[in-house]
């Protein structure tokens, strides 16, 4: 997603930004390299077709996966930027397109740099824009902005404002109010109450689609490592044994875990995913919400709602005061932080306090803290895809646990956030997304070329 919405954004900037443009020059030609994790992973991740994607006009939320490959087809055969409403600069992906591996940019793991040069090769414009995590996208001020404390968009009042866990429970507590209902005032301050049920039900039916989608494909996911997909066969098994009443100890367990495999089946090969809070970690929530909608005959739209507001409001604290970027984390930032989110929305719409739904998060992200992100062949395959289903399950246990006690517990999640973001900072590069430690190197692999 980030290398997307940067190209687009690149493309915005050439065309219509307030830079100065030479009388007796103009753009030619676009080229872009990849730094950094983005270098190391980007092939495994998608990046390249990402941004061929973005210079041909799509944007993430709006891409059909079912088009990508004749739009791809396209981009290689004109080479040239074919967004509607651009000029047709130049950019032929196999010249243009670089992944430096040796120059490693200031800011952040994930960096890529854009140039408009003009008929002679020369540089008119150059941009730095940094993918953050979650599909967010900052240039180099705005990253300065970010560390700083501040915030890159429009400032919005809102009712119940709060940066950390301690501060929402003293909301909570304050106002008589849940987690959910807070969070909802405050994007309804933003966005309004019909713009906010619309955005909900929005992501809800992308992350549901996503699901049915995932369980409907089969064969082998693209990248070289011949992983099969396997959540349509094992669906069929748990469908079949539902339809004859045969309902094993093992049961809700394996929904939940086929589940987000079908997600994470449908990442890697490239599938719209929603970004919860992270592409390489989408499937924890939906499988967790899914998996509640399944078991849980009242389950309602309300439910989902409640579930997502909770969900949002525990990410967005992880993502303010450490990270959810594998790059500067690792996986603990990705799946750990899915994981506390989807925690916090089970315990919420199965009638938690808000002391026992912070307790939920704080219980699934302390048991991912050291997590780390190391892709096989940079692919988004394994162990990401049963990482997953993993996450989930540690998502039910902890809300289970936490619904099981009082909502006072030893440590606070505010804690165990301030931990991951220190584990993080400590945790070799090699770790963190770039596929140069752990399995990434502990297993041999044969890439087939396909």
């Amino acid at each position: 997603m980030g290398p997307m919405v940067a190209t687009v954004r690149f493309l915005h900037e050439v065309r219509d930004g307030n830079w100065p443009k030479p009388a007796s020059s103009n753009v030619a030609r676009i080229q872009v390299s990849l730094h950094g994790s983005l270098a190391f992973t980007g092939k495994g991740h998608g990046s390249d077709t990402a941004i061929i994607l973005g210079s041909m006009g799509c944007e993430p939320a709006t891409m059909d996966p079912d088009a990508v490959d004749g739009v791809l087809q396209l981009a290689r055969a004109n080479k040239v930027i074919g967004a509607e409403g651009f000029p047709a600069w130049d950019f032929d992906p196999d010249i243009d397109l670089v992944f430096d591996y040796d120059e490693k940019l200031p800011g952040h793991a994930n960096a890529m740099r854009f140039s408009a040069l003009d008929e002679l090769g020369n540089p008119l414009l150059r941009q730095i824009y940094y993918s953050v995590g979650g599909g967010f996208v900052v240039n180099a001020l705005e990253l300065e902005r970010l560390n700083a404390g501040f915030d890159n968009g429009p400032v919005h009042e809102v009712p119940f404002p709060f940066a950390s866990a301690a501060e929402m429970l003293e909301l909570s507590r304050q106002h008589g109010l849940t987690i959910a209902q807070m969070k909802r005032k405050n994007e309804e301050a933003v966005r309004g109450s019909s713009g906010l049920t619309h955005d909900i039900h929005a992501i809800w039916g992308a992350m549901d689609a996503c699901v049915k989608r995932g369980l409907a494909q089969e064969g082998e996911l693209p990248g070289g490592l011949q992983v099969k997909r396997r959540a349509k066969k094992v669906a069929q098994k748990l469908e079949q044994n539902w339809s004859n009443n045969e309902l094993g100890p093992l049961a809700a367990n394996d929904w939940l875990s086929v589940f987000a495999m079908a997600v994470n089946e449908e990442n890697a090969a490239g599938g719209k995913v929603v970004t919860a809070p992270t592409n390489g970690a989408a499937g924890v929530i939906p499988a967790v919400i899914s998996y509640f909608n399944k078991f849980n005959a009242g389950a309602s739209e309300r439910d989902v709602e409640e579930f997502l507001l909770t969900a949002s409001a525990i990410g967005g604290i992880i993502k303010h005061n450490a990270s959810i970027s594998g790059a500067e984390v690792g996986c603990q930032g990705e799946v750990g932080s899915a994981a506390a989110m989807a925690a916090a929305g089970l315990a919420a719409v199965m009638g938690g306090t808000p002391e026992q739904v912070e307790n939920a998060a704080e219980i699934a992200l302390e048991h991912h803290l050291g997590m780390t992100c190391d892709p096989v062949g940079g692919l988004v395959q394994v162990p990401c895809i049963e990482r997953n289903a993993l996450g989930a399950v540690k998502a039910v246990t902890a809300a289970s646990l936490a619904l099981h006690g009082d909502g006072q517990h030893f440590v606070p999640l505010d804690a165990c956030i301030e931990t991951m973001r220190q584990t993080g900072m400590d945790m070799d590069e090699r770790y963190k997304e770039t596929s140069q430690g752990g399995l990434a190197v502990n297993v041999p692999v044969n890439i087939v070329e396909c």
